[in-house]
């Protein structure tokens, strides 16, 4: 079964930074759009930051010039590289890929989540 696991998220004091990574169990042949969503408490899943097939990239406002996202695709691996993180930050990020993985084939994946706590 192809997944998606996401790693990286912990506890960072404001100001710092975390990497988070999504890595595919399989191997990834197409890529419509991969992009991080985050959900905090109490509140809807926003998207984060987002990549298209030809690279360009899309940032939420509340994270443009802090956050950056990439794709490593000889390790079929999607990053999100956050800086200067705030208290709002603090939510479970989840990645996402619209595309195609082997085995199973084109479909929108989802990771399982990782945490991510930004403390005063």
């Amino acid at each position: 079964q192809v997944q998606l696991v996401e790693s990286g998220g912990g506890l960072v004091q404001a100001g710092g930074s975390l990497r988070l990574s999504c890595a595919a169990s399989g191997t990834i042949f197409k890529i419509n759009a991969m992009g991080w969503y985050r959900q905090a408490l109490g509140k809807q899943r926003e998207l984060v930051a987002g990549i298209t097939r030809d690279r360009s990239t899309n940032y939420a406002d509340s994270v443009k010039g802090r956050f950056t996202i990439t794709i490593d695709n000889a390790k079929n691996t999607m990053y999100l590289q956050m800086n200067s993180l705030k208290l709002e930050d603090t939510a479970v990020y989840y990645c996402n890929l619209d595309g195609g993985v082997r085995p199973r084939g084109l479909g929108n994946y989802w990771g399982q989540g990782t945490q991510v706590t930004v403390s005063s």
